[in-house]
Protein backbone atom coordinates (compact mmCIF):
# COMPACT_ATOMS: atom_id res chain seq x y z
CA UNK A 1 0.00 0.00 0.00
CA UNK A 2 2.92 2.28 0.82
CA UNK A 3 3.23 4.84 2.75
CA UNK A 4 0.09 6.78 2.29
CA UNK A 5 0.13 8.58 5.95
CA UNK A 6 3.38 10.27 6.70
CA UNK A 7 2.92 11.13 10.46
CA UNK A 8 5.39 13.21 11.93
CA UNK A 9 5.12 14.60 15.47
CA UNK A 10 6.92 16.98 16.31
CA UNK A 11 5.92 19.70 19.65
CA UNK A 12 5.08 23.23 18.25
CA UNK A 13 7.47 25.38 20.08
CA UNK A 14 5.82 28.48 19.02
CA UNK A 15 2.49 27.45 20.42
CA UNK A 16 2.38 28.51 24.27
CA UNK A 17 -1.30 28.40 25.01
CA UNK A 18 -1.21 24.02 24.78
CA UNK A 19 1.04 21.26 24.56
CA UNK A 20 -0.55 19.98 21.45
CA UNK A 21 1.81 18.24 18.93
CA UNK A 22 1.47 19.45 15.04
CA UNK A 23 1.92 16.84 12.16
CA UNK A 24 2.53 16.62 8.84
CA UNK A 25 0.39 13.86 7.22
CA UNK A 26 -1.48 12.53 4.47
CA UNK A 27 -3.95 10.24 4.77
CA UNK A 28 -5.65 9.13 1.05
CA UNK A 29 -9.04 9.26 2.00
CA UNK A 30 -9.95 8.90 -1.86
CA UNK A 31 -7.81 5.59 -2.84
CA UNK A 32 -7.16 3.87 0.49
CA UNK A 33 -7.36 -0.22 -0.39
CA UNK A 34 -7.61 -3.01 2.15
CA UNK A 35 -5.27 -5.38 3.04
CA UNK A 36 -6.02 -8.84 2.66
CA UNK A 37 -6.69 -9.41 6.11
CA UNK A 38 -8.84 -6.82 6.26
CA UNK A 39 -11.13 -7.60 3.37
CA UNK A 40 -13.93 -9.54 5.57
CA UNK A 41 -14.88 -6.10 7.68
CA UNK A 42 -14.11 -4.20 4.75
CA UNK A 43 -16.94 -5.61 2.17
CA UNK A 44 -19.23 -5.71 5.62
CA UNK A 45 -18.82 -2.12 6.25
CA UNK A 46 -19.01 -1.39 2.46
CA UNK A 47 -22.54 -3.03 2.41
CA UNK A 48 -23.58 -0.85 5.22
CA UNK A 49 -22.15 2.17 3.68
CA UNK A 50 -23.94 1.35 0.20
CA UNK A 51 -27.09 1.53 2.73
CA UNK A 52 -25.90 4.94 4.33
CA UNK A 53 -26.19 6.33 0.88
CA UNK A 54 -29.49 5.30 0.09
CA UNK A 55 -31.35 6.66 3.33
CA UNK A 56 -29.51 9.73 2.57
CA UNK A 57 -30.76 10.05 -0.96
CA UNK A 58 -34.50 9.52 0.95
CA UNK A 59 -34.20 11.56 3.23
CA UNK A 60 -32.86 14.78 1.19
CA UNK A 61 -36.60 13.77 -0.97
CA UNK A 62 -38.49 13.54 1.95
CA UNK A 63 -41.47 16.19 1.38
CA UNK A 64 -43.85 15.18 4.55
CA UNK A 65 -47.44 15.02 4.39
CA UNK A 66 -48.48 18.20 6.28
CA UNK A 67 -50.56 19.38 3.70
CA UNK A 68 -52.57 16.42 3.77
CA UNK A 69 -52.34 15.98 8.11
CA UNK A 70 -53.90 19.75 8.30
CA UNK A 71 -56.62 19.20 5.90
CA UNK A 72 -57.62 15.80 8.16
CA UNK A 73 -57.19 17.51 11.20
CA UNK A 74 -59.57 20.55 9.87
CA UNK A 75 -62.48 18.32 8.03
CA UNK A 76 -63.16 14.62 10.18
CA UNK A 77 -64.63 13.16 6.39
CA UNK A 78 -63.78 10.40 5.39
CA UNK A 79 -62.17 11.36 1.89
CA UNK A 80 -59.63 13.58 4.09
CA UNK A 81 -58.92 11.14 5.90
CA UNK A 82 -58.32 8.57 3.26
CA UNK A 83 -55.96 11.37 1.54
CA UNK A 84 -53.77 11.68 4.39
CA UNK A 85 -53.67 8.03 5.32
CA UNK A 86 -52.27 7.18 1.92
CA UNK A 87 -50.09 9.74 2.06
CA UNK A 88 -48.40 9.27 5.26
CA UNK A 89 -48.16 5.33 5.49
CA UNK A 90 -45.54 5.20 2.75
CA UNK A 91 -43.67 7.84 4.55
CA UNK A 92 -43.92 6.03 7.75
CA UNK A 93 -42.17 2.97 6.06
CA UNK A 94 -39.07 4.95 5.20
CA UNK A 95 -39.21 5.76 8.46
CA UNK A 96 -39.07 2.91 9.78
CA UNK A 97 -35.97 1.72 7.32
CA UNK A 98 -33.94 4.87 8.83
CA UNK A 99 -34.28 3.46 11.94
CA UNK A 100 -33.81 0.04 11.24
CA UNK A 101 -30.59 1.08 9.38
CA UNK A 102 -29.70 2.74 12.42
CA UNK A 103 -28.98 -0.65 13.89
CA UNK A 104 -26.54 -1.72 10.74
CA UNK A 105 -24.48 1.16 12.15
CA UNK A 106 -25.16 0.35 15.73
CA UNK A 107 -23.05 -3.29 14.79
CA UNK A 108 -21.03 -2.54 12.59
CA UNK A 109 -18.89 0.61 14.36
CA UNK A 110 -17.72 -1.61 17.09
CA UNK A 111 -16.27 -3.85 14.50
CA UNK A 112 -14.48 -0.60 13.77
CA UNK A 113 -13.16 0.19 16.59
CA UNK A 114 -11.71 -3.42 17.15
CA UNK A 115 -9.54 -3.45 14.53
CA UNK A 116 -8.61 0.43 14.57
CA UNK A 117 -8.42 0.63 18.79
CA UNK A 118 -6.43 -2.51 19.29
CA UNK A 119 -3.61 -2.75 21.56
CA UNK A 120 -1.17 -4.34 19.22
CA UNK A 121 -0.58 -0.92 18.05
CA UNK A 122 -0.75 2.61 18.85
CA UNK A 123 -3.36 4.70 17.50
CA UNK A 124 -0.91 6.32 14.81
CA UNK A 125 0.44 2.88 13.68
CA UNK A 126 -3.24 2.04 13.34
CA UNK A 127 -3.62 5.08 10.83
CA UNK A 128 -0.79 4.39 8.74
CA UNK A 129 -0.83 0.67 8.60
CA UNK A 130 -5.65 0.29 8.26
CA UNK A 131 -6.58 3.68 5.70
CA UNK A 132 -8.92 1.86 4.43
CA UNK A 133 -11.01 0.77 7.51
CA UNK A 134 -10.02 4.25 8.58
CA UNK A 135 -11.41 5.86 5.68
CA UNK A 136 -14.58 3.74 6.09
CA UNK A 137 -14.74 5.14 9.54
CA UNK A 138 -15.04 8.68 8.40
CA UNK A 139 -17.79 7.83 5.68
CA UNK A 140 -19.79 6.40 8.81
CA UNK A 141 -18.51 9.47 10.63
CA UNK A 142 -19.72 11.69 7.85
CA UNK A 143 -23.09 10.02 7.12
CA UNK A 144 -24.10 10.41 11.01
CA UNK A 145 -23.85 14.51 10.29
CA UNK A 146 -25.62 14.91 7.29
CA UNK A 147 -28.33 12.44 8.97
CA UNK A 148 -28.70 14.77 11.38
CA UNK A 149 -28.58 17.44 9.95
CA UNK A 150 -31.19 16.72 7.58
CA UNK A 151 -33.13 15.27 10.44
CA UNK A 152 -33.24 18.51 12.21
CA UNK A 153 -34.23 20.50 9.25
CA UNK A 154 -36.92 18.43 8.18
CA UNK A 155 -39.67 19.05 11.08
CA UNK A 156 -42.28 16.71 9.31
CA UNK A 157 -40.96 13.82 10.25
CA UNK A 158 -42.10 13.86 13.70
CA UNK A 159 -45.58 15.28 12.07
CA UNK A 160 -45.49 12.71 10.43
CA UNK A 161 -44.62 9.92 12.48
CA UNK A 162 -46.84 11.32 15.41
CA UNK A 163 -50.08 11.78 13.08
CA UNK A 164 -49.38 7.95 12.22
CA UNK A 165 -49.53 7.06 15.89
CA UNK A 166 -52.14 9.04 16.64
CA UNK A 167 -54.51 7.17 13.89
CA UNK A 168 -53.41 3.73 14.49
CA UNK A 169 -54.48 4.76 18.21
CA UNK A 170 -58.03 6.21 17.41
CA UNK A 171 -58.21 3.52 15.15
CA UNK A 172 -57.66 0.81 18.16
CA UNK A 173 -59.87 2.23 20.14
CA UNK A 174 -62.81 2.04 18.15
CA UNK A 175 -62.54 -1.58 17.15
CA UNK A 176 -62.10 -1.89 20.91
CA UNK A 177 -65.12 -0.19 21.58
CA UNK A 178 -66.66 -2.35 18.54
CA UNK A 179 -65.79 -5.85 19.51
CA UNK A 180 -64.91 -5.37 23.28
CA UNK A 181 -62.00 -7.19 22.91
CA UNK A 182 -58.15 -5.14 23.10
CA UNK A 183 -56.83 -4.87 19.85
CA UNK A 184 -54.15 -6.54 18.36
CA UNK A 185 -50.81 -5.27 16.38
CA UNK A 186 -51.40 -7.55 14.01
CA UNK A 187 -52.06 -6.31 10.36
CA UNK A 188 -50.14 -3.28 10.86
CA UNK A 189 -47.54 -1.39 9.40
CA UNK A 190 -45.43 -0.95 12.75
CA UNK A 191 -45.91 -2.94 15.97
CA UNK A 192 -47.00 -1.05 19.51
CA UNK A 193 -43.39 -1.82 20.66
CA UNK A 194 -41.40 -0.45 17.27
CA UNK A 195 -43.20 2.47 17.47
CA UNK A 196 -41.75 3.11 20.85
CA UNK A 197 -38.13 2.88 19.81
CA UNK A 198 -38.92 4.89 16.67
CA UNK A 199 -40.73 7.59 18.46
CA UNK A 200 -37.61 7.69 21.12
CA UNK A 201 -35.27 7.89 18.22
CA UNK A 202 -36.75 10.58 16.25
CA UNK A 203 -37.69 12.36 19.63
CA UNK A 204 -33.91 12.94 19.76
CA UNK A 205 -32.08 15.74 17.97
CA UNK A 206 -29.31 13.91 16.80
CA UNK A 207 -30.84 10.52 16.79
CA UNK A 208 -27.80 9.01 14.90
CA UNK A 209 -25.33 10.87 16.57
CA UNK A 210 -26.31 9.21 19.76
CA UNK A 211 -26.58 5.87 18.04
CA UNK A 212 -22.93 6.02 17.39
CA UNK A 213 -21.64 7.47 20.54
CA UNK A 214 -23.60 4.55 22.50
CA UNK A 215 -21.99 1.97 20.06
CA UNK A 216 -18.37 3.05 21.04
CA UNK A 217 -19.38 3.68 24.84
CA UNK A 218 -20.75 0.08 24.63
CA UNK A 219 -17.83 -1.12 22.82
CA UNK A 220 -15.41 0.57 25.36
CA UNK A 221 -17.65 -0.91 28.25
CA UNK A 222 -17.47 -4.50 26.91
CA UNK A 223 -13.63 -4.50 25.85
CA UNK A 224 -12.14 -4.13 29.13
CA UNK A 225 -8.63 -5.46 27.15
CA UNK A 226 -8.75 -2.07 25.47
CA UNK A 227 -8.73 0.57 27.45
CA UNK A 228 -10.49 4.04 26.93
CA UNK A 229 -7.75 6.17 26.03
CA UNK A 230 -7.09 3.64 23.29
CA UNK A 231 -10.46 4.42 21.76
CA UNK A 232 -9.82 7.87 22.34
CA UNK A 233 -6.76 8.69 21.46
CA UNK A 234 -7.36 6.74 18.12
CA UNK A 235 -10.32 9.45 17.84
CA UNK A 236 -8.11 12.49 18.89
CA UNK A 237 -5.60 11.88 16.69
CA UNK A 238 -7.97 10.95 13.67
CA UNK A 239 -9.12 14.79 14.06
CA UNK A 240 -5.38 15.93 14.15
CA UNK A 241 -4.67 14.12 11.21
CA UNK A 242 -7.78 16.41 9.51
CA UNK A 243 -6.86 18.97 10.60
CA UNK A 244 -3.13 19.23 9.82
CA UNK A 245 -4.09 18.03 5.84
CA UNK A 246 -6.97 21.25 6.25
CA UNK A 247 -4.27 23.60 7.11
CA UNK A 248 -1.59 22.31 4.58
CA UNK A 249 -2.37 23.53 0.93
CA UNK A 250 -0.11 21.31 -0.60
CA UNK A 251 -1.73 18.21 1.16
CA UNK A 252 -5.46 19.02 0.29
CA UNK A 253 -3.66 19.87 -3.33
CA UNK A 254 -3.09 15.81 -3.73
CA UNK A 255 -6.79 15.03 -3.75
CA UNK A 256 -8.24 15.09 -7.26
CA UNK A 257 -12.12 15.76 -5.98
CA UNK A 258 -13.04 19.01 -4.64
CA UNK A 259 -15.35 17.39 -2.52
CA UNK A 260 -12.83 15.58 -0.56
CA UNK A 261 -12.15 19.06 1.33
CA UNK A 262 -15.29 19.28 2.57
CA UNK A 263 -15.37 15.56 3.40
CA UNK A 264 -12.61 16.04 5.87
CA UNK A 265 -13.60 18.99 7.87
CA UNK A 266 -17.05 17.48 8.41
CA UNK A 267 -15.30 13.72 9.04
CA UNK A 268 -12.87 16.52 11.55
CA UNK A 269 -15.96 17.42 13.20
CA UNK A 270 -17.76 14.37 13.73
CA UNK A 271 -14.77 13.05 15.50
CA UNK A 272 -14.82 16.13 17.80
CA UNK A 273 -18.18 15.60 18.84
CA UNK A 274 -17.70 11.87 19.39
CA UNK A 275 -15.06 12.08 21.55
CA UNK A 276 -16.68 14.81 23.44
CA UNK A 277 -19.67 12.26 23.84
CA UNK A 278 -17.23 9.04 24.61
CA UNK A 279 -14.70 10.73 27.24
CA UNK A 280 -15.40 11.23 30.47
CA UNK A 281 -13.87 14.53 30.68
CA UNK A 282 -14.89 15.58 26.96
CA UNK A 283 -13.08 17.40 24.29
CA UNK A 284 -12.69 20.91 25.26
CA UNK A 285 -10.75 21.05 28.40
CA UNK A 286 -6.74 21.47 28.17
CA UNK A 287 -5.76 17.88 28.82
CA UNK A 288 -7.64 16.71 25.68
CA UNK A 289 -6.44 14.53 22.63
CA UNK A 290 -8.16 17.38 20.13
CA UNK A 291 -6.70 20.54 19.53
CA UNK A 292 -9.80 22.43 19.37
CA UNK A 293 -8.88 25.93 18.36
CA UNK A 294 -6.87 24.56 15.73
CA UNK A 295 -9.75 22.95 14.44
CA UNK A 296 -12.27 25.73 15.02
CA UNK A 297 -9.64 27.86 13.08
CA UNK A 298 -9.53 25.65 10.23
CA UNK A 299 -13.48 25.63 10.28
CA UNK A 300 -13.24 29.69 10.27
CA UNK A 301 -11.15 29.68 7.55
CA UNK A 302 -13.33 27.76 5.19
CA UNK A 303 -16.31 29.82 3.27
CA UNK A 304 -19.28 30.55 5.38
CA UNK A 305 -21.38 28.41 3.40
CA UNK A 306 -19.33 24.92 4.17
CA UNK A 307 -18.55 26.08 7.46
CA UNK A 308 -21.39 27.17 9.55
CA UNK A 309 -23.37 24.46 10.10
CA UNK A 310 -20.21 22.57 11.23
CA UNK A 311 -20.00 25.18 13.57
CA UNK A 312 -23.04 25.07 14.66
CA UNK A 313 -23.16 21.16 15.34
CA UNK A 314 -19.90 21.79 17.47
CA UNK A 315 -22.06 24.62 19.50
CA UNK A 316 -25.12 22.39 19.91
CA UNK A 317 -24.48 18.76 19.76
CA UNK A 318 -21.54 18.35 21.44
CA UNK A 319 -22.12 17.65 25.28
CA UNK A 320 -19.70 19.09 27.47
CA UNK A 321 -18.43 22.90 25.77
CA UNK A 322 -20.60 24.65 28.28
CA UNK A 323 -19.14 22.50 31.61
CA UNK A 324 -17.40 24.89 34.38
CA UNK A 325 -14.11 23.87 33.13
CA UNK A 326 -14.27 24.39 29.61
CA UNK A 327 -11.41 27.33 29.17
CA UNK A 328 -13.02 30.65 28.64
CA UNK A 329 -11.62 31.01 25.28
CA UNK A 330 -12.86 28.29 23.76
CA UNK A 331 -16.28 29.24 24.64
CA UNK A 332 -15.66 32.36 23.48
CA UNK A 333 -14.07 30.93 20.46
CA UNK A 334 -17.60 29.31 19.81
CA UNK A 335 -19.90 31.89 20.71
CA UNK A 336 -22.41 32.74 18.37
Amino acid sequence: MGNLLRLLAREDAGNSCCSHQKYDVFLDFENAEPCEEERLLYSDVAEVLRGSHQVIHDLQQYKGAAKEIKEAISDPGDEYQRRAWEMVTPLVQKLKQFYIFSNDIEMIVPRILAELCGPDQSPTQHLETQQALVKQFAEILEFTLKFDELKMTTPAIQNDFSYYRRTVMQTRIKQNSATGETGSDEGALIDHQLANKMSLFYANSTPMLKILSEATSKFVTEHKEIPLENTTETLGTMAKVCQRMLENPDLIARFRREETQLFILRVMVALIILYDHVHPSGAFVKTSNVNVKGCVKVLKDQPASSSENLLNALRYTTKHLNDDNTPKHIKTLLAV
